[in-house]
């Protein structure tokens, strides 16, 4: 399968997913799991500008790394919300988190990022160009992101269902989730600018 065509795949993937996460999240309270949805909708549009890049390549041929930064620059958009919205949370109190949805809808994210980083990663391996390999690099850092933060949320659920409380444990996850993939967007950004000097 080609890298457009799993670029492809990848994005049907994360929009499948964009709506039942934004509704699960609403129900349950969870800004973890809105976060999520919120998150996966910033994939989707990243992966977007990556598909687009596809056919400028030839002509352009730092337009991958230029798409990785996109993707930065809206993942870093993204962790500042979730941050913003967590704190508020944390400080003005967290409503009900009702664990069971959380629980299911963040395990069968998780199961399907996983997925989506394999397909990529297999066309990640075949990768001659390193613009290219960059841009593939940003989308598969971005899944696997995605994976750990929709593992994060589901234990998070757990936790809460367990103990029927701790719903603080929610925002407080999303703030962390938000800091992991920020510390990890500012990586991948510093080698985009490098990749861009050259």
């Amino acid at each position: 399968m080609s890298r457009p065509k799993r670029l492809v795949l990848a994005l049907i993937l994360n929009l499948s997913l964009v709506g039942a996460l934004v509704v699960v999240g609403e129900s349950a309270h969870s800004l973890g799991v809105i976060a999520t949805g919120g998150d996966y909708l910033a994939d989707a549009a990243g992966i977007g500008v990556a598909i687009l890049a596809y056919p400028l390549s030839r002509r352009f041929p730092r337009i991958h790394s230029i798409a990785a930064l996109l993707n930065c620059g809206w993942l870093l958009l993204l962790c500042v919300l979730v941050a913003l919205a967590a704190v508020s949370r944390l400080i003005t109190g967290t409503p009900e988190v009702h664990g069971l949805p959380v629980i299911v809808v963040s395990s069968m994210a998780m199961i399907v990022m996983l997925i989506t980083a394999l397909v990529l990663k297999v066309d990640s391996d075949e990768d001659t160009d390193d613009h290219e390999d960059l841009s593939s690099r940003a989308v598969i850092l971005d899944t696997l992101s995605d994976a750990a933060a929709a593992a994060g949320v589901a234990v998070a659920g757990g936790i809460i269902l367990a103990t029927h409380g701790l719903y603080w444990l929610d925002p407080t996850i999303a703030l962390v989730i938000a800091s992991v993939i920020g510390f990890h967007a500012f990586q991948l950004l510093r080698e985009v600018r490098l990749a861009l000097r050259r």
